[in-house]
């Protein structure tokens, strides 16, 4: 081979060195920070699933049962809780589906409806401002009614479609098929 024919070596300045050196040690903080900033979001992903799962759960309307109050496409908030008082919005599970009504009885309750709809708890007529249309709906028990220990009694907002505590299939729900008391409405944000 001759001289001729070889290219001469360029060896670079001390510059460019640094320069690269610094590129290299960018990359490096670049691809390290993106590590980071991928564990801290799936660590807050896991969190948020646990604590929504766990402690808050959260559920979309399906149906038309608990309107005007909640309707078709809503989605709440609710919290797993044993403080579930009358007039509580609760999900409950029923039969591997969830049931959103309104805590009406607690155990020991005695509750009567009559043809017209109305609702008496004790013997004391319920203020229900939120049912538009008092109906008996879809009724197969015998009045007075009972709630039994542990259980609560059930009705949907929306009497005359809503299917509840009124029809011996469903009954009164145990206190352990409670999934959540609603807490608060994320979406529609109205």
């Amino acid at each position: 081979m001759s001289k001729k024919n070889q290219e001469p070596v360029v060896v670079p300045s001390v510059e460019q060195v640094e320069s690269e050196l610094e590129k290299i040690r960018y990359r490096k903080r670049f691809v390290r920070t993106l590590l980071n900033t991928l564990a801290v979001l799936i660590v807050v992903a896991a969190a948020a699933v646990l604590v929504s799962t766990l402690f808050m759960p959260v559920i979309q309307v399906s149906g038309d049962s608990m309107s005007p109050t909640l309707n078709h496409g809503d989605i709440l908030v609710t919290i797993n809780t044993d403080n579930i008082k009358q007039g509580d919005l609760c999900c409950v599970s029923w039969q591997n589906k969830m049931l959103l009504k309104r805590v009406i009885g607690l155990p020991g309750d005695e509750i009567t409806i009559e043809k017209d709809g109305s609702v008496y708890v004790n013997s004391e007529l319920l203020d229900e401002p939120y049912v538009i249309k008092k109906s008996m709906g879809q009724c197969d028990i015998t009045f007075p009614y009972e709630v039994p220990d542990n259980r609560i009694f059930i009705l949907g907002d929306n009497r005359e479609l809503s299917v509840d505590s009124r029809n011996a299939d469903i009954g009164s729900i145990d206190k352990d098929q409670i999934i959540g008391k609603v807490m608060f409405r994320i979406w529609p944000l109205k």
